[in-house]
Formats: C-alpha cells, sequence, structure tokens
C-alpha cells in the first residue's frame, strides 16, 4: 500500500528527488509537533511502547527500516487511508499536510539521520557574509557584523532594507531603550545639531554610563526573577528584599560581566570570602512565594519554592522548559523525570535566612551608643543615690531567685531539625522545620544534692529570624517560638512530675501556670512579638529529684513553624519559692546573697536591671528604648546560605511531581543530554559556573536573543522561554550564534552587547514599512526595519515623570507607593490600605514602586506587567480600551499632567510655544504644522470653556486660583499622553 501511494504522488510530481534534509530545521519540528506527544521520551504517555525521538529506538521498533523503504511503518502510518491506523490519528487533531509528509518520505529516503537539536549543540562562530554585499538603493548599507549577516538573507529574498530614520526617531529610540526614558527638548537638539561622524556613537556611550541605565535594565531582569515586595499566597504579607533589587542595578550599572552577574545570584553565598554584596545577591531564588497561610506543611511548600526555582533556572539561564519534567519525563525535550530532580538537588541544599544589612555609618552608630549610655548612667546615678527604691525591688525579685547551675547536653535528637551544642553548652538548631517538631534532650546535672527546679532559657542569635530565639519566619511573627510541652523523664524513663511554671515575659510578674505541663498542645509558652531577647521559663518538680541525668522531651506544636532556635538548660537544688525572672543570669545570681556583700559594681548591675525591667521606670526607659530600636532597627534582606557537609538535605524524585510521593534519593548533576559534572561540582555553585560556561550551549544563545528582542521588537527565536525541540527556529542561526560567541570573547559584558546592537545600521532603521514590505515581511523577521512597538507600563509612567521635570533621581532603598485608585488593595486579604507616598517618594522612577503580588500596581497591570507569582521571560503587549482610559483618567497621570503643564507654562510664556514644549518633552519631535493647528485649536477651546465656567480651573490644574490659561494647557498634556506615539518605541 505504501508503494502504490508513493506512485501517486510520484506521478503527481510531489514525491522530491533523493535531496539531503536538514533534520534540526526540517524535519524534527514536525516529529515534535506531531508525534512526540505519543511517541517521545516520556515513558509514561508512550503509546505503543514506540519512541521517535531516538533512531536506534524507533528502528528497533520498526518505524523505520533504513534498507527498504517500502517496509517503514512510519511511511504506512502517515499515508494510510484507514481511519484505524492512520497516523497521527484524526482525532488528535494534528495532521500532516502533503509538504510534511513529502520531507519526511525525502529523509527517510536519505537514510533517516538524526541531530541533536541546535540549541543543545555549542555555537560556532561562522565566518562574516561577504563585505561587499550592497543594495539596489545605496552602496555599503551596512554599519557593522550584524548587518552583513541581515543583509545577506534579505538579499536572498529579494527584501530591500528601509533607509535609515531620522535624527529625532533616533535619539528618542536610544533613550527608550537604553534609559527607558525620552531626551529632553536640549538633550534632543544637540544631538540633532552635532553633524560631527561621531556623535551617534558618544551618544550611545554617554547613555551606557549613566546610572539610569542599571535603573531601566534591571526591570526586565526582576521579571526573570520574579521580583515582589510581598510573599504572595492568600496573606500576601510584606517581605524585605528590595536590597537585592537595588544590587541588580547596581551590577548592571558596573557593567558586571554576566557570567559573574549569574553566579553571585544563584551561589554568591558559596564564594570564597563572600562579601556582604555577593550574599544580597543571592536573594534572585528567594524571591519564591511564601506560604502563611494556617493549614499548610512547611515541608510542602518549600518543595514547591524548589519546584519554582528549578523551573525558573532552566528559563532564565537554559532557555527551557525544564518545569514540564517536574510530573513526568518531558514530551518533546530530552529531560527525563529524573534529569529535572537532579538538577532540583543541585538547589535544594540551601537554608533560607535573613540578612541583616548594618546600613548606619559607624559615626552615627557610636553616637546612639553614646546618648543610650549616658542616659542609663544618668537613671542608674539616681536610683544610686536614693537606694530604698532599688532595695524594695531587689527584695521583691530575691523571693524568687536561685543559683543555677548551667546543665550539659549529653545527647540530643529532633523529629527532624538538626541540634548542635554550642561552647555554653546552648543548643542550636537548624535545618527544617515542621508545625510539629519534638526536641530529646538528655542533660547532666552536674550537681550533689536533689534537684528542685530546672530553667530554660530562650537565646537570641543574630542567625535566626528577626534573632530568635524563635524559628519562625513569617512576616510579622518573625523570632517567635510556642513550646507547647515540657516533659522531663529520669534517664530509665520514669515521668518526673512537674508541679508549675513560669515565664519570665508573663504579663503578670511572676505567675504561675500549667500550660506547659497540662497535656494540651494548644497552649503553652511563646515569646510573642518580643524577639531578639532573651526569655526564661522555670519549671518546679513537685519534688526535688536526686538524679544525675535528665531526659527532656520539648514540644511545639502550632499552626506554623514555632520551634527554638537557640536555648540552654540550668537547675538548682535551693529550695523555696522559685521562678523565672526578667533579668540575667549575673543579676540573679547577686540577688542569691546579702545586700551587704554588694559592691559598687553590683549595685550598678542591679540598679541596670531595675531600670530594664521595673514598672516603675516605663516613663524613663522610654527615650532609651527609642534610641535602642533606632540603633537596632536594621533593614534586613532575603539571602541563601549552603547548609554544611554534616547536614546535608536529601533529595528525592517525586512519582508524578507529588510532593506525597517521594521516590528513590537522586544525586545533584545536569541534563543528562550534557556531559555530568564531576563529584566535586555538584553543588549549587558548581551548577552555577556550569550554567555560564561553554559546557552550557544556550546561556550566551538565551541571553543575546533576550538582549536582541528588547532592541528590535522580537528575538532571533521568538519563542523566547523555549528553545527546545518545540521553540520557533532561529530567523538567522548564524547571527545568533555569532552573537553568543562574540559575547563570551568579550567577556560576558551586557554593555559591550547592547552597544554592539545598537550601533547596527539594523537597529537605525525607521520603523515604516511600505504594502510590499508588510505582504512580503509581515512579522520582519527579515529585521529590514526598524523596531515598532508599545513600551511598557513602567517605562510609560517614567517618561511622564520625567516630561513633568518631578522624577527624582535617588537611587536604592525600600520600595514606595505613587497614587493609585483605594479599590485595588481593598480587594486583596486584609484589605490592605494604599497609603500612597508623599513628597519625593512620590515621584520615585518606577523599578521602586512597590509590588503586591495580589494586587499588582494597577497602572502597570494594565499594559502587561508582571504580577512577581512566576518567572516572566517575554511580557505581552496588548492594546486595550483600558490603557486609554487609564493614561487619560487615572490620578496619577492627571497629577503627571498637571505637573507637565505647570513645568511648561512657568518656562515659555507664549501659548504656541507651550503647546509645542509639551509635544516635544513627550513625543521628542517637534510638531508638523497640522499637529499644531490642531493642538491650538483644541487649547481655544477648552479656554472658551474655562472662561465660561463650564471647566473648573482649580480642578484641572490641581492648584489654587489657577489660570485659566494653564489650565487649558494642561487639558492639551493630557490628551498628548494619551497618543499612541507618546507610548510607543518606533
Amino acid at each position: 500500500m505504501v508503494v502504490s501511494t508513493l506512485l501517486v504522488f510520484a506521478i503527481a510530481g510531489v514525491l522530491p528527488t533523493s535531496k539531503a534534509v536538514e533534520f534540526g530545521e526540517q524535519i524534527q519540528p514536525i516529529l515534535a509537533r506531531s508525534c512526540f506527544p505519543c511517541h517521545g521520551p516520556d515513558d509514561e504517555s508512550r503509546e505503543a511502547g514506540l519512541r521517535l525521538d531516538s533512531r536506534e529506538a524507533a528502528v528497533e521498533a520498526g518505524a523505520i527500516d533504513v534498507e527498504t523503504l517500502s517496509d517503514s511503518a512510519l511511511l504506512e502510518r502517515i499515508y494510510s487511508d484507514d481511519p484505524e491506523l492512520l497516523m497521527p490519528p484524526p482525532e488528535s487533531g494534528r495532521k500532516l499536510d502533503d509538504s510534511q509528509k513529502q520531507l519526511l518520505t525525502q529523509w527517510l529516503e536519505s537514510g533517516a539521520r538524526y541531530e541533536l537539536h541546535w540549541s543543545f549543540v555549542a555555537p560556532k562562530k561562522a565566518d562574516l557574509p561577504s563585505a561587499t554585499l550592497q543594495t539596489e538603493t545605496r552602496e555599503d548599507w551596512s554599519e557593522s557584523p550584524i548587518d552583513r549577516f541581515l543583509l545577506a538573507k534579505m538579499l536572498t529574498a529579494t527584501i530591500q532594507p528601509v533607509p535609515k530614520a531620522d535624527r529625532y526617531t533616533l535619539v528618542r529610540r536610544l533613550y527608550l531603550d537604553l534609559l527607558g526614558l525620552v531626551p529632553t527638548p536640549a538633550e534632543t537638539d544637540a544631538f540633532v545639531n552635532d553633524r560631527s561622524p561621531d556623535a551617534y556613537e558618544r551618544l550611545v556611550d554617554r547613555l551606557l554610563a549613566s546610572p539610569q541605565y542599571g535603573q531601566h535594565w534591571a526591570r526586565s531582569w526582576l521579571d526573570l526573577a520574579r521580583y515582589s515586595d510581598t510573599n504572595g499566597y492568600e496573606k500576601d504579607r510584606p517581605r524585605s528584599i528590595w536590597p537585592y533589587r537595588d544590587w541588580v542595578v547596581k551590577a548592571i550599572n558596573q557593567d558586571m560581566p554576566y557570567d559573574q552577574f549569574s553566579i553571585e545570584q544563584l551561589a554568591g553565598d558559596m564564594l570564597p570570602d563572600a562579601t556582604h554584596e555577593q550574599r544580597i545577591a543571592t536573594g534572585f531564588h528567594r524571591n519564591t512565594m511564601l506560604n502563611e497561610e494556617g493549614g499548610i506543611d512547611p515541608l510542602e511548600y518549600r518543595f514547591y519554592a524548589m519546584v519554582d526555582r528549578v523551573a525558573t533556572t532552566g528559563t532564565a539561564w537554559m532557555g527551557l522548559t525544564i518545569g514540564c519534567a517536574q510530573c513526568h519525563t518531558h514530551k518533546y525535550d530530552p529531560i527525563s523525570h529524573t534529569d529535572y530532580y537532579r538538577m532540583m538537588a543541585l538547589l535544594d541544599n540551601a537554608d533560607e535566612p535573613d540578612l541583616v544589612l548594618n546600613d548606619l555609618p559607624s559615626e552615627k552608630r557610636s553616637e546612639l551608643v553614646r546618648k543610650i549610655e549616658r542616659l542609663q548612667s544618668r537613671n542608674i546615678e539616681v536610683l544610686l543615690a536614693n537606694e530604698k527604691a532599688l532595695l524594695k525591688w531587689s527584695e521583691e525579685q530575691r523571693k524568687y531567685a536561685a543559683t543555677w547551675t548551667v546543665a550539659t547536653p549529653l545527647n540530643f535528637r529532633t523529629n527532624l531539625p538538626k541540634l548542635t551544642r554550642l561552647g555554653d553548652n546552648s543548643l542550636f538548631a537548624s535545618g527544617d522545620f515542621t508545625k510539629r517538631d519534638e526536641y530529646f534532650v538528655t542533660l547532666s546535672a552536674d550537681v550533689h544534692k536533689p534537684i528542685s527546679a530546672i530553667k530554660l532559657e530562650a537565646l537570641p542569635d543574630e542567625r535566626l529570624p528577626a534573632s530568635g530565639p524563635g524559628r519562625t519566619y513569617y512576616e510579622g511573627r518573625k523570632g517567635q517560638f510556642f513550646l507547647s510541652e515540657l516533659e522531663i523523664e529520669t534517664e530509665d524513663g520514669k515521668p518526673l512530675g512537674l508541679k508549675s511554671a513560669s515565664f519570665s515575659n508573663s504579663k503578670k510578674p511572676n505567675e504561675l501556670t500549667q500550660t506547659v505541663i497540662d497535656g494540651d498542645g494548644s497552649s503553652g509558652w511563646s515569646n510573642g512579638g518580643d524577639a531578639g531577647k532573651r526569655h526564661v521559663l522555670v519549671a518546679t518538680f513537685a519534688e526535688p529529684v536526686a538524679v544525675e541525668k535528665l531526659k527532656i522531651r520539648l514540644l511545639f506544636e502550632r499552626h506554623f513553624v514555632a520551634s527554638l532556635g537557640r536555648f540552654r538548660f540550668s537547675v538548682t537544688t535551693d529550695d523555696g519559692d522559685i521562678r523565672a525572672l526578667p533579668i540575667t543570669s549575673e543579676a540573679e545570681a547577686l540577688l542569691t546573697k546579702s545586700s551587704e556583700a554588694w559592691d559598687e559594681m553590683a549595685k550598678r548591675k542591679l540598679a541596670a536591671e531595675y531600670l530594664r525591667t521595673s514598672p516603675l521606670m516605663a516613663k524613663e526607659r522610654k527615650p532609651i528604648e527609642k534610641l535602642q530600636n533606632e540603633l537596632s532597627s536594621r533593614p534586613h534582606t532575603l539571602v541563601m546560605q549552603e547548609r554544611p557537609h554534616d547536614n546535608l538535605r536529601k533529595t528525592h524524585r517525586h512519582h508524578r511531581g507529588e510532593w506525597l510521593s517521594p521516590r528513590e534519593e537522586v544525586t545533584g548533576n545536569v541534563l543528562s543530554i550534557f556531559p555530568e559534572l564531576s563529584a566535586d561540582e555538584r553543588n549549587r555553585l558548581g551548577f552555577a559556573r556550569w550554567l555560564v560556561s561553554d559546557k552550557n550551549p544556550l546561556f550566551a544563545r538565551v541571553c543575546v536573543n533576550r538582549a536582541w528582542r528588547h532592541f528590535m521588537g522580537d528575538g532571533l527565536v521568538r519563542s523566547d522561554g523555549d528553545f527546545g525541540t518545540q521553540s520557533s527556529p532561529p530567523t538567522h542561526p548564524e547571527l545568533l550564534d555569532w552573537l553568543a560567541c562574540e559575547f563570551i570573547e568579550q567577556g560576558t559584558s551586557m554593555k559591550l552587547l547592547h552597544r554592539q546592537i545598537v550601533m547596527s545600521a539594523a537597529y537605525r532603521q525607521r520603523s515604516e514599512a511600505t504594502p510590499k514590505m508588510r505582504n512580503q515581511d509581515p512579522n520582519n523577521e527579515y529585521f529590514a526595519r526598524g523596531p515598532r512597538h508599545r513600551v511598557r507600563g513602567e517605562t510609560i509612567r517614567d517618561v511622564m515623570l520625567s516630561a513633568g521635570e518631578v522624577m527624582s533621581s535617588r537611587m536604592g532603598g525600600p520600595s514606595v507607593k505613587p497614587p493609585q485608585p483605594s479599590s485595588v488593595t481593598e480587594i486583596a486579604y486584609g484589605n490592605t490600605k494604599w497609603d500612597s507616598a508623599k513628597g519625593e517618594d512620590r515621584y520615585r522612577r518606577s523599578i521602586y514602586t512597590y509590588s503586591k503580588r495580589t494586587a499588582p500596581f494597577a497602572a502597570f497591570t494594565t499594559f502587561d506587567g508582571p504580577t512577581g507569582e512566576t518567572c516572566i521571560a517575554k511580557r505581552n503587549r496588548s492594546n486595550t480600551p483600558l490603557q486609554a482610559l487609564t493614561l487619560l483618567n487615572d490620578e496619577m497621570y492627571v497629577e503627571l499632567a498637571q505637573h507637565i503643564g505647570r513645568s511648561v507654562f512657568a518656562k515659555q510664556k507664549q501659548t504656541r510655544a507651550q503647546i509645542e514644549g509639551v509635544f516635544r518633552r513627550l513625543l521628542t519631535r517637534p510638531p508638523r504644522a497640522e499637529e499644531l493647528e490642531q493642538l491650538e485649536r483644541y487649547y481655544a477651546e477648552q479656554l472658551d470653556r474655562l472662561q465660561k465656567n463650564e471647566l473648573s480651573a482649580t480642578e484641572i490644574a490641581g492648584k489654587e486660583d489657577a489660570d485659566d490659561n494653564l489650565a487649558a494647557l494642561v487639558m492639551v498634556a493630557r490628551v498628548v499622553m494619551n497618543l499612541d506615539e507618546t507610548i510607543t518605541k518606533h
């Protein structure tokens, strides 16, 4: 049947000759789209046990018979008239057309040769096409090697490049692309009137050196990094990660090589002698969402965070849809289910601490310390001069004081976290935590009398969230703990009864409680919101116990992680009513001695504790606490920290991607299609270095393609986030690889790459196209004309800010909240208020706008801005009525129109000059005569309405007793702001 069918095609002139076809360019896309869904790499979804992504498997199954064409089952199936045999099956909706069948036949006739997909082969630097290529309209069109590649392909399709854009267009295009702004009229005129041969080149270099370059280009990277100022999910509480954003801006401005830029973000903490800045850089993978809902399992959502990190890494540095292999082997690309979890294992061994930033200058810090010491000393002197109050307080505390002996932890274990004994016999908890953690500690009491009470100190530590003492990492609860139950046994397992307990942080001083010994996990002891301080629990035995060792069980049970991070036990053999005191151990030891034995130093120490803890000293403490808060309120950021080798996390393959279905343990490594990492490279740092090495054939291609898309409107590979077999093939493969190789040779400098692109003749072309060109090349795949597309929402706002001369030049710092309707955040969980910033913060550049995942800034979302929930390789570009309504009516844009009108009105006295000033600030070029005439007519109409009191000048201009002429100019500004050309790069 196959032979007769082929004869029919041959008679019809359809059957090709045996001319070889390109597997990667022609055959693999057909197989990937039509065959791999059922006969691809994925074992679980494979039909009839047939693999067509592997030549060996296809030949073994009889689908391909390279010796006898007529016996190839592949041909029989694709040409079959029987719906039961036809492939692809009719019900799949994947139908091969005649040309595709023809190509498959030709490929089989030529030997059915398979090749590795082009993106998995290292790029090679092709020779430049002939320099003598010319166009019909002008000689020597090319300005750079880029143009020679483009022109060679244009001429094969008889397409001619369009002429160079005018200087007004070029200066605006450059400013938008490199700075995300438009030039001022003065900057524009300086370039337009500069006729020196290197005027354009000097302008490019000046813009690349501007600090605004980093602000603009950082936004593109933050899309990939899924940056946001909140945690996401239901509660979507705030997080502090803006120092990471500032690091990105700074690194881009410094032209940090892309390989270093990448390594520091993925594994900066693992670099030798890692700096503070390199640790901040690891915030890249702390941008994952964090679920703080009460019912979740923290380990489950840590797994989902890892899922996000693997997918994001694959998109950002490999341009692959690696996330598809979470649940099964990839249906199209050579990424197995196990490969996915091997890659996860490379990223999986990191803890997620907060990094506290020391942003106070040393002089300021020293000044605060001196002020605190002065106030404390002054109050202590007053207390010492009048010892009556101090002695009374001391006697009250003495009733509950005891002499304590620090117990030595002999052995310790937990359900999951890792306990480490420190030099002061305290225990430090690290690793993973759950909502129900249990600590088991065996203590050596080292006393020779019966023990009457035991003390548990919860100790602060800078390694803990908010310095602890607890392990809670949720915003608003950082540093909290919740001890549900305390149980004590003898060494042989005999329970030791506890009579009562007391807490140093109780709202009622010295109050006794049963909450930690009542057998009820819902009650217990917590430090509440009082993080970063020492807290004490004292439990007394029903009867003194004469033992050498104590076995302790601590239960932490809450709807969130609430375990202790650092703690220490002590015992006492004293008699009496022993309770927890809020004072230091040293001060308590003084209270066990007679006051007659106190020397001057002892009295000062007790006076300091009285000042710190007594309710009677609240007034005196207030100014001290204010200074202490100023001293300690340092910002923090979220970072990664590699675990020590003695506490490595195990990673498993999860069947069908289910958290509850772990299978075999996997060892970290890269995709099996590439050579494996050596044993000492199998960690996050080794992986980071591999990603930006010549062993990864994708990273340079992906990077230069992103840059090309930014400047030229579309990438050389149109599917930015997918360089796999389902991707669109490169429009100019030789140019893509030439740029990738050049990028590596130039030290992966982003600025040099950007300079190279904007210096090309292709970039400098007009964006207009003739009807013939649109018919020949509707999607500008030949890049025979310049780019034209709407700019992103952040750029639109920045253009308006700069046009109104109100944009703040301040860089860095916490995110701010420009004006937006309160209803945007009111619909999110908790009815969050949006308190619009005042003063300079109101006009900060858009990269500093506060980003809330569940209610993103509306003016940006309207123009397809991301939510920060996932990695975005390429933003959509929509065109909707809501965008026009936003520019015309949004409170923020109305206010910016007022600033533009006022600024121009103050500098220009003539109406025509004012209108032209508004136009040029927003559109760069001078208005044409007909445009100016239309705007003047509109101005006159609005002025007439204002003078007739049909409109309010005060409301329009936003200024009391505003001039009618000013208000009319503001109306003109609102019109020009809403023009398509205003928000378009062309």
